[in-house]
């Protein structure tokens, strides 16, 4: 229930975001196809026009967003390509209002400006929305914990649980337990198996 107000206004902000680029896109898309056509262009070819201006902008954004969501850099060519859709959405939608003066130009800029708001916007819901919220997530034990903490002390445990085995098996007839016998039986990665037997400096086998 705590929950419920913000969950709320993510929603909405969220509809109202995804409504303001829908109508912008739609006004942007008339304004591009209309200079399209005033150039020389018709048919199937000027009404595709404004989807390779406009849907690069999307297109660009998501491989941006993408990186962002796995803390990688942006590609540069993502970089180049939503630059080129914002100055060429923007040009068109300002020529297209042009022939009447400054103002016609800004009005007619506007949808264009407005789009790649609503973009920017919708981008920064969704990387908050895939950003962990303190507290929400599940404990988890990795190697990745300090010394004194419960899981380190778990794993130290599983350690001494096949170095014990391993060590057992070197003194009893035949070949010692493999790698692989230890892996499975603890629930280990065949690595980690090795990693913990060659720590110890023992010879083991596959």
């Amino acid at each position: 229930m705590a929950a419920w107000p913000g969950r709320l206004a993510q929603a909405t902000t969220a509809l109202a975001v995804i409504v303001v680029a829908g109508v912008a896109a739609t006004i942007s898309y008339a304004h591009i196809l209309e200079l399209a056509r005033s150039h020389g262009e018709d048919g199937l070819t000027a009404r595709l026009v404004p989807v390779t201006v406009d849907g690069l902008i999307w297109a660009a954004s998501m491989v941006v967003l993408d990186a962002g969501r796995r803390s990688r850099p942006v590609p540069a060519l993502a970089s180049w390509s939503l630059a080129a859709g914002i100055i060429a959405t923007i040009g068109a939608n300002v020529a297209h209002g042009a022939a009447h003066g400054v103002i016609g130009a800004l009005v007619s800029a506007w949808p264009a400006l407005a789009l790649i708001g609503s973009f920017e916007l919708l981008m920064t819901l969704v990387r908050n929305a895939m950003q962990p919220r303190t507290g929400a997530e599940p404990h988890q034990c990795t190697t990745l914990v300090r010394p004194d903490s419960a899981c380190a002390e778990l794993e130290q445990t599983v350690e001494q649980a096949v170095l014990a085995e391993y060590r057992a098996s070197l003194n009893g007839p035949g070949r010692p337990l493999s790698q692989r016998y230890l892996a499975d039986k603890h629930g280990l990665d065949r690595r980690k198996v090795k990693q913990i037997i060659s720590a110890e400096g023992q010879p083991h086998s596959n």
